[in-house]
């Protein structure tokens, strides 16, 4: 026996970047996340080469989850195109060999910043969401060793009184994007800062979801088949963005999320948010051949 034998080949770095030990790691804590779902794990962020806040936390699951034979979709706010989502996108295939996709029905798992793709997803796949800020209880609790504490005797009073506050002053619930929701009847969670419109899609959902803040060093998850309800009173429904009407100015489509684009004369465009979906009503709109999946939502109601 020598030493040479009980050593690896020297290698620039480990497969998908990161170290065995990060990976093991994260693996860990999305499995405890998966089992106590909408509670936050705490694990310690390794360095990724981008600045944190820009999706180190979505990038380090990916990058852990990731494999030759994963094919994988990056979106940046619906869009494929963007910089920070081609950079992603790149940078996981170069260090794993993974194909890549833009169409979501393709994807086995899919990275996203601040949306759900309009087409319904499978069980096979998984969707990695990018999260800047995890505590939902931040608001009214800055504090966090309280907040952790108000979390584990499921004390979500504050926040049941924040959203009153919001009706009694303006008539209705002003939270936009990242909407409090009750995850499994137990933890309230923040759904990354997507809009209103991407919260129903999570609710018993055949997907896994997994957030993740690189920055905050804090992960939770969805599981599938897993209720997600927003925190909402009983004579005050939950409503999302007033899109049903809306038309995207380049495909036709009707019934989506929507991109407000201004014009110089003053008034507004709209166009698909989910860029790839977009793409692909436009395609169907020209008579190409294309497929297009089953959407969360139709003319603007929730089809599921």
């Amino acid at each position: 026996m020598t030493l040479a034998s009980l050593t690896k080949p020297w290698a620039p770095m480990s497969y998908g970047f990161l170290d065995a030990s990060a990976k093991r790691e994260l693996r860990r804590k999305m499995i405890k996340a998966v089992c106590v779902p909408g509670c936050q794990m705490p694990y310690a962020s390794r360095e990724v080469p981008m600045a944190r806040g820009w999706g180190t936390g979505g990038l380090q699951v990916s990058l852990t989850l990731i494999n030759p034979r994963t094919c994988v979709k990056v979106i940046d706010q619906g869009a494929d195109d963007s910089v920070n989502a081609a950079s992603i996108r790149g940078f996981l295939a170069r260090v794993s060999g993974a194909p890549v996709t833009l169409d979501t029905l393709q994807a086995d798992l899919i990275q996203s910043r601040h949306r759900i793709p309009e087409e319904i997803l499978r069980e096979d796949q998984i969707l990695v969401l990018q999260v800047p800020n995890p505590e939902p209880l931040r608001g009214v609790q800055p504090n966090m060793s309280i907040a952790r504490q108000m979390h584990a005797d499921a004390d979500y009073g504050r926040m049941w009184l924040q959203l009153y506050e919001q009706i009694v002053r303006s008539g209705r619930v002003m939270q936009g994007a990242s909407y409090p929701s009750m995850v499994n009847g137990r933890h309230v969670m923040t759904p990354s800062p997507i809009p209103r419109w991407d919260v129903p899609k999570l609710h018993m959902a055949q997907h896994l979801t997994i957030l993740s803040a690189g920055r905050e060093k804090r992960i939770f998850a969805v599981p599938p088949y897993c209720r997600v309800e927003p925190l909402v009173f009983d004579d005050v429904p939950y409503r999302v963005e007033d899109h049903g009407k809306l038309v995207c100015a380049r495909s036709g489509a009707k019934g989506y999320f929507m991109n407000e684009i201004p014009q110089a004369d003053g008034s507004s465009t709209f166009e698909i948010s989910d860029s790839q979906f977009g793409v692909k009503a436009i395609q169907h709109r020209m008579g190409e051949q294309t497929h297009q999946g089953e959407t969360w939502y139709k003319d603007g109601e929730l089809s599921k």
